[in-house]
């Protein structure tokens, strides 16, 4: 028999969530051959599927089967694509576009676009993706996680902390994404560290990620505690967003 919730988060990678699930209720269940670890508290349930599409795709349908809950949300970080988008930003787009197909998805709540790339976006891809799509912001998840709510007419929406600005040089991390989506984060320490040129945009992508964890979390708690105190459904309630020009 599953649980029912009102409210099922999909992240990509536990750490950009920490803060928030630090003291949820852990519990792993099965999905189609697979396990998942699931965070759950009351109404709310999140999952840290991975990176990725693939990765996002497969949560999101067990957390749908397992919980059968009344909104989905993608959460985690997300790249600026305009520049009026500072670390730390919560973004919650209107629309999220899936750049493998240009496909997209209206959400249930927000302002502007979302896109989701195939691969971590470097300062000439986000110029591209920005251009393109008319975009304020771009990750990897969102539009698996959207298309997937869709797909069982389950309301949809996003909430995106920025962890990196337009112009900010990503490290070469694609290759540290396994198959299941997870970050090999030894191997890409180990590689950083033989590479002192990285050592200044490591340290500061530690920060920024510091930083777009601790907004977010603010942001989903803050959604969280809204929901319980108010008579009206959660998927009524609307994230803060910065106002774009």
């Amino acid at each position: 028999m599953a649980n029912t919730v009102k409210v099922a988060m999909v992240a990509a990678l536990e750490r950009e969530v920490r803060p928030l699930i630090k003291n949820w209720h852990g519990v792993e269940r099965e999905y189609e051959g697979r396990r998942f670890k699931f965070f759950e508290n009351g109404d709310t349930v999140l999952v840290c599927g991975g990176m990725g599409a693939e990765a996002a795709r497969r949560a999101t349908e067990a957390a749908i089967a397992l919980y059968q809950p009344e909104l989905v949300q993608s959460v985690g970080f997300a790249g600026g694509l305009d520049p009026a988008l500072m670390v730390g930003d919560i973004f919650s787009p209107g629309r999220v576009i899936d750049s493998r197909d240009g496909s997209s998805v209206e959400t249930s709540t927000g302002v502007g676009v979302l896109v989701s790339a195939a691969t971590i976006a470097g300062v000439e891809q986000k110029r591209k993706l920005g251009g393109s799509y008319l975009a304020q912001a771009v990750d990897m998840e969102a539009a698996a996680v959207a298309r997937g709510a869709q797909a069982r007419n389950i309301r949809f929406m996003a909430v995106k902390a920025i962890s990196d600005e337009t112009d900010f040089a990503m490290p070469a991390m694609d290759r540290f994404v396994n198959q299941e989506g997870r970050f090999r984060t030894g191997g890409f320490v180990i590689y950083a560290a033989l590479r002192p040129w990285l050592w200044r945009r490591v340290i500061q992508l530690a920060a920024n990620s510091a930083k777009a964890s601790k907004a977010l979390c603010t942001e989903l708690d803050r959604y969280i505690n809204s929901a319980k105190k108010s008579d009206v459904s959660a998927t009524e309630l609307h994230p803060i967003s910065k106002a774009l020009n």
